[in-house]
């Protein structure tokens, strides 16, 4: 099967979500596109590495969860080179382009492994290691929004959520000696948007995301496409087609594309400036 697409109307924004070599979240996350009001092309890693071109003619990328070469030598550590390798000015471009990207869970440790966060193409300042309890995790996590980040994606979501976490390198470190000097830039930045409630891995301060200083590339540990109803809430709903907190982060994204977004907070606006 070369490609499968999730279609919609034509004027609504087209993501290319990536599939192959051990991603497995490819479905749910074109479907959240697809109920949060866009569209989605699921494409095989080795399709677009073959066609780089292709990668231009969508108006953002989203990256599933996921287990990508099994892990092998880090996660995401193999197709983050492949991509680096193969897509090289491409993916560039179209980061420069400012067409949004998400990377969850798998892809949130390929964006890193690229450079992408949270300083695109600078030294790296931070990675993705293993748990400090060394153990794999699957379980709900209480999140608390960031009021003040620049991220696009978390933009006016619930001071504090639930969405599931299913990793076993998914603490959050930072260039080691220089942690408090990084953390409080990013801090300062706006570019933290989600803490964990209770430290559940050992992240440094808790963070469960990391955006980069366009508040349109992000990077994230928790699953929202896995909550998109409440059918998959961690408790009964009464309405299990009603809407789930995680559909709200594509719901955000598609404003922005479209121009529908709320108007920026003054300190939004400072970020950006």
């Amino acid at each position: 099967m070369e490609k499968r697409i999730i279609p919609l109307k034509n004027t609504a924004p087209k993501f290319l979500v990536l599939a192959g070599d051990g991603i497995n979240c490819e479905r749910e996350t074109a479907a959240a596109f697809l109920h949060a009001g866009g569209a989605a092309e699921i494409v095989h890693i080795n399709r677009l590495l073959g066609n780089p071109a292709l990668l231009a003619s969508f108006d953002g990328l989203a990256l599933p969860g996921g287990f990508s070469f099994g892990d092998e030598l880090g996660s995401g550590q193999l197709l983050g080179l492949k991509i680096r390798h193969a897509l090289g000015d491409v993916f560039r471009d179209f980061v420069a382009a400012k067409k949004p990207v998400i990377g969850i869970c798998n892809g949130f440790q390929v964006l890193v492994r690229l450079g992408l966060l949270p300083f695109p193409f600078e030294d790296r300042a931070a990675a993705l290691a293993k748990n400090d309890h060394g153990q794999f995790m699957n379980k709900w996590a209480a999140l608390d929004t960031v009021p003040d980040s620049i991220c696009k994606w978390t933009a006016g979501l619930p001071a504090q959520f639930s969405l599931p976490v299913r990793h076993g390198e998914g603490r959050i470190v930072l260039k080691q000696g220089a942690e408090e000097e990084i953390y409080l830039k990013l801090r300062d930045a706006g570019q933290i948007p989600l803490r964990y409630a209770q430290d559940i891995n050992g992240s440094y301060r808790r963070i469960a995301a990391l955006c980069d200083p366009s508040g349109l590339v992000l990077g994230m540990m928790p699953h929202p496409e896995a909550f998109a109803f409440q059918a998959t809430a961690a408790d009964r709903a009464e309405n299990p087609l009603a809407k789930g907190d995680g559909i709200l982060l594509f719901e955000n994204i598609l404003r922005h594309i479209t121009g529908a977004e709320q108007p920026q907070t003054e300190k939004e606006t400072r970020h950006a400036g």
